[in-house]
């Protein structure tokens, strides 16, 4: 269990720790749920011990079965978690999964956390980045059926996230000078027009235009090509079309250590490259490998923007 473990930082979940010692009960840990009031510091992490920052429940939970009475619930702590973000509380925000058919269930429109995090912070363009290693993934587009994915592939999208992109590599990740592959939506990039004329019409022009404002970019280029190792060893991220364009090559290279990145909130958020996974709910089954990267890497990010901690490109494992 990762509140076993010692961490370099100052550690908070926010949950009802009624719930939190429900678990340590069940699953026979020794971890102390050490509630902090509002207003209070939030105190070191130190192994067998969790600081909680209290939001309650509706109703009472059975591992494996979520309940739509809890959904409010559920967003308040996150809602707890972006407003702390935004008042400078916390450095980070790393989240679990969440069930969104639950929330939908609830009555409550809600199609991930990168959706929700930038309605509630404002920001005009999230990119959801995905890292396993030192391939990272961006996404032109998040949730969406793909027969819906070709009409939200326009020049002002694609500027807007490869601007986002480019500032969050410099920001986030300090490389200098990006190098971004960008990807084709059709097979082949399209064949000259023959299979798709979005790569002729919108993305060349725009990654014409993005060059001549001074971004490093390659493409557009057919997806089954831009993911070979010789093309990864030249690039410092991928921009992919559509999720599942990009995911499932990255999920191959990291799943269960990869980390879910968002781009582009005024805040630093990290979560996992997993779903809910039901089936092992309350089992002490679950692999808490994405969770502990996503925490790993939020703590590590934060650090180096305070000048505290190393490059993170210069250590960070690959298999490319």
């Amino acid at each position: 269990m990762l509140a076993g473990r010692s961490w370099p930082a100052a550690l908070c979940t926010i949950a009802d720790p009624a719930l939190l010692e429900e678990r340590v009960r069940a699953l026979a840990v020794r971890v102390e749920i050490e509630v902090v009031a509002p207003g209070q510091p939030v105190p070191r992490h130190r192994a067998g011990r969790l600081a909680c920052w209290p939001v309650e429940r509706a109703a009472a939970t059975v591992c494996g079965r979520p309940d739509p009475a809890n959904a409010r619930s559920v967003l308040a702590a996150l809602d707890r978690a972006i407003d702390a973000c935004l008042a400078g509380e916390l450095d980070a925000l790393v989240t679990g999964p969440v069930q969104k058919s639950v929330i939908n269930d609830a009555g409550i429109a809600f199609t991930g956390h990168t959706e929700y995090l930038a309605a509630r912070t404002g920001a005009a363009t999230p990119v959801m980045l995905l890292i396993a290693g030192r391939l990272r993934v961006a996404l032109a587009t998040t949730h969406l059926p793909l027969r819906e994915v070709a009409a939200h592939i326009t020049a002002a999208r694609l500027e807007a996230v490869l601007s986002v992109l480019d500032d969050g590599l410099k920001r986030r990740f300090r490389i200098a000078r990006p190098r971004i592959l960008v990807c084709g939506l059709n097979p082949h990039a399209g064949e000259g027009g023959h299979l798709g004329h979005e790569e002729r019409d919108i993305i060349e022009p725009v990654i014409a235009a993005m060059r001549a404002r001074g971004l490093d970019l390659a493409g557009p280029l057919p997806a089954d090509t831009a993911f070979t190792p010789p093309r990864l060893e030249q690039a410092d991220a991928v921009l992919a079309m559509y999720h599942d364009q990009g995911l499932p090559v990255l999920k191959h290279a990291g799943f269960g250590s990869a980390v879910n990145m968002t781009l582009g909130l005024p805040f630093l958020r990290t979560s996992v490259d997993h779903g809910t996974a039901l089936d092992l709910a309350g089992t002490g089954r679950a692999d808490p490998g994405s969770l502990a990267a996503a925490l790993g890497l939020a703590i590590e990010l934060a650090g180096a923007k305070a000048g505290m901690g190393p490059d993170p490109i210069q250590h960070r494992p690959s298999r490319y």
